[in-house]
């Protein structure tokens, strides 16, 4: 079934290039425009986005860092740091500085056990340079998966047994079985769903408080939400060709989206927003990573 947003409204008209990252944290809705290497907040008071840090390398997502007000771990440049809101980094690791080609980090997450993850990507595209890496509480950082193109979108189930993750390129989306107690992979990533030529590219996602799984489609104009025995429920379509992330709200039955000016042609004030759009359910907080307190 496909649903026209046809109540989606633009909540920030920011111009950004390439808007993403969008998370609920602490009563106030956060997210990044990568490529300028900015973050943002959003609180439900109705005023205007708030910058928080701004960084001198491109960033790709944060989480924030638990007990410590104002902290962040973000995914940026081509590794893990510590982000304060004077846009200081304190590198965990930069492992994309090792690979052949020139990368950089782009969404992560981190999950119930307050683990963070995030995956890369190659500028170029280059298929295969792409990684999905986990931050430890202890700060280590370990490499978990390779040969992914454009590893994008982590999102966890409430319990952190089951983690999905978007290889962009290649229209796959996979779901993976983690122990929750050492983070480690159960067995080989599976196939959650593939998606065909003209069906977009999956992007960022969230599962919602009923299990279910919405992924913004790049290039498709579209949010799709998926049951957790992989069939599609349905489509929502919004009003900007790329969306990038998608959010719930924990308490309202709203949904946000962000989405990119980057490969637009003749852009919107939806394109390189964050839109808000009217749904039947709620999403939980997003959760903080447990480390260096």
């Amino acid at each position: 079934m496909t649903f026209t947003a046809a109540h989606a409204t633009v909540v920030v008209d920011g111009a950004y290039e390439l808007a993403e990252g969008g998370r609920w944290f602490d009563g106030r809705y956060v997210y990044v425009d990568i490529l300028s290497g900015r973050l943002f907040e959003l609180r439900d008071d109705g005023a205007d986005p708030r910058q928080l840090a701004c960084t001198d390398v491109p960033l790709g997502a944060v989480a924030p860092v638990d007990d410590r007000p104002d902290a962040w771990i973000a995914a940026a440049g081509t590794g893990i740091a510590l982000l304060t809101a004077d846009g200081a980094l304190e590198w965990l690791d930069r492992p994309e500085d090792r690979t052949p080609v020139p990368s950089r980090m782009n969404d992560g997450v981190a999950d119930p056990a307050g683990r963070f993850w995030a995956g890369s990507m190659a500028y170029d595209g280059t298929h295969g340079a792409g990684s999905l890496y986990r931050t430890d509480p202890d700060g280590t950082v370990v490499r978990v998966l390779d040969g992914l193109t454009i590893a994008n979108g982590p999102a966890f189930t409430a319990d952190g047994t089951t983690m999905y993750l978007a290889d962009t390129a290649a229209g796959t989306l996979l779901r993976c079985r983690v122990d929750p107690v050492s983070g480690d992979l159960s067995g080989s990533p599976q196939t959650f769903a593939q998606l065909g030529d003209g069906e977009g590219s999956p992007d960022g996602m969230t599962v919602d408080a009923e299990g279910c799984l919405w992924v913004a489609m790049w290039g498709a104009g579209a949010i799709r939400r998926y049951h957790p025995d992989g069939h599609l429920i349905h489509t929502l379509t919004v009003p900007a060709p790329h969306p990038t992330s998608v959010c719930l709200h924990p308490r309202d039955n709203r949904l946000f989206v962000t989405t990119a000016r980057y490969g637009v042609k003749d852009p919107t004030t939806a394109s390189g927003a964050v839109l808000s759009v009217p749904v039947p359910v709620r999403g939980t907080a997003a959760c903080s990573w447990r480390g260096r307190r």
